[in-house]
């Protein structure tokens, strides 16, 4: 089973010894980061630092001045975590360690974009602004998002790229010293929260027959009983914002998502030579918002060569992806390797044979370069086992 491991640039460059360590692992991939949000990220065994802040989504790389001149929303540059072509140094030391690159590129997460841009923003029924979620629905926006992935994901040798956050994003998102968790939302409510109300989703809603400002209102009201701490965790949208607007709600937002991964696969492919793999990190229920975007499992394997499928604790999550006839489709299934953020390297064997009873077959490891010494020869022993 082909296994890979996420790393970023900043976890190789000026550590001599960071792409032979990874590759003695046993993995035969390394998806390396070439557009990414705002992060604090450890860093265990540089010889340099121990924190790399990155202090506002960036490409990795210098971007084609040719590409973005004269465009008001464009990718921005890094700052002095990751100077240059940080991505592309880090790519050619893991390659001549003997490992496959393919870039990871996140998209619709962007919470500099926000800041400088508030009307590209999701908003919520009650009017507030989610700076850190790009609101996709509108034109600017797709065309920015999807320029960005046929420039990032393209990377010079790169095998194939893993879009991330291609479709909605909401409020599930850990902000800066995020304090959201003091009342307890279901899935239901959750997604409630992210149904967007930018004048482009207005008018998509409008396209299906639904009147906005009621529809805001009946969220609001939906929502309720979740702040008086009343709201069933397992309530399903339809029985808390009625059938017929659940159901146009989705639909505006499951054609909108389509488009646009459409869009960028198509962008990504016409940049990328023969061959290049093109992945999206999926979930398989359509109405959830994130980094692995909602999708249609039957849609999203007609488009794409595969998915990366997030499956910690949840293997199952990759069975609606099994059950669809797409033969040579990639189905992944990403594992969180690192036991500080809730991950068990010692189980990865066991974690491994789950998911691929159910149908997956490949592995991915989150994340390579957070990990303890201690977790990284936890992997290493459970992938030897693997063979």
């Amino acid at each position: 089973m082909k296994t890979a491991a996420f790393l970023y640039p900043w976890d190789v460059v000026g550590d001599p010894d960071a792409a032979a360590r990874v590759a003695d692992l046993g993995v035969q991939q390394v998806t390396l980061a070439a557009a990414y949000h705002s992060t604090r990220a450890l860093t265990p065994r540089h010889p340099r630092h121990r924190i790399v802040t990155a202090q506002h989504a960036a490409v990795l790389y210098e971007p084609d001045e040719e590409r973005w001149a004269g465009r008001e929303l464009r990718p921005y540059a890094a700052g002095d975590w990751a100077l240059g072509d940080v991505y592309g140094e880090a790519a050619a030391a893991l390659a001549e360690a003997g490992l496959e690159v393919h870039t990871w590129v996140i998209l619709a997460h962007n919470s500099r974009l926000g800041a400088d841009h508030p009307d590209t923003s999701v908003v919520n029924a009650y009017g507030d602004r989610y700076p850190w979620a790009p609101c996709i629905a509108q034109p600017a926006v797709r065309a920015l998002l999807i320029d960005l992935a046929a420039e990032a994901a393209t990377r010079p040798g790169a095998r194939g790229t893993e879009l991330e956050s291609c479709g909605w994003y909401g409020l599930a998102h850990l902000h800066a010293h995020d304090k959201t968790a003091g009342v307890a939302l279901g899935d239901a409510a959750q997604y409630l929260m992210s149904l967007c109300f930018c004048g482009s989703c207005r008018d998509g809603y409008a396209e299906e027959g639904l009147e906005p400002e009621l529809l805001a209102a009946a969220v609001r009201n939906a929502l309720e009983p979740a702040w008086a701490g009343a709201a069933p965790a397992d309530a399903r949208i339809e029985k808390l914002l009625g059938h017929e607007p659940a159901a146009a709600t989705l639909e505006f937002r499951a054609r909108t998502a389509r488009a646009l991964q459409e869009a960028a696969i198509t962008a990504v492919r016409a940049a990328a030579p023969d061959g290049f793999q093109v992945l999206l990190h999926a979930d398989p229920v359509a109405h959830h918002c994130g980094a692995n975007a909602g999708v249609d499992p039957a849609h999203i394997l007609s488009v794409a060569d595969g998915v990366v499928v997030p499956c910690t604790g949840e293997p199952a999550r990759v069975a609606p992806f099994a059950e669809q006839e797409a033969p040579g489709a990639v189905l992944a299934a990403n594992l969180t390797v690192v036991s500080g953020m809730g991950g068990s390297p010692g189980t990865l064997g066991e974690d491994a044979a789950r998911a691929a009873a159910l149908g997956a077959n490949e592995l991915r490891l989150y994340h390579a370069g957070l990990a303890s010494d201690a977790d990284l020869a936890a992997m290493g022993e459970a992938l030897s086992r693997l063979g």
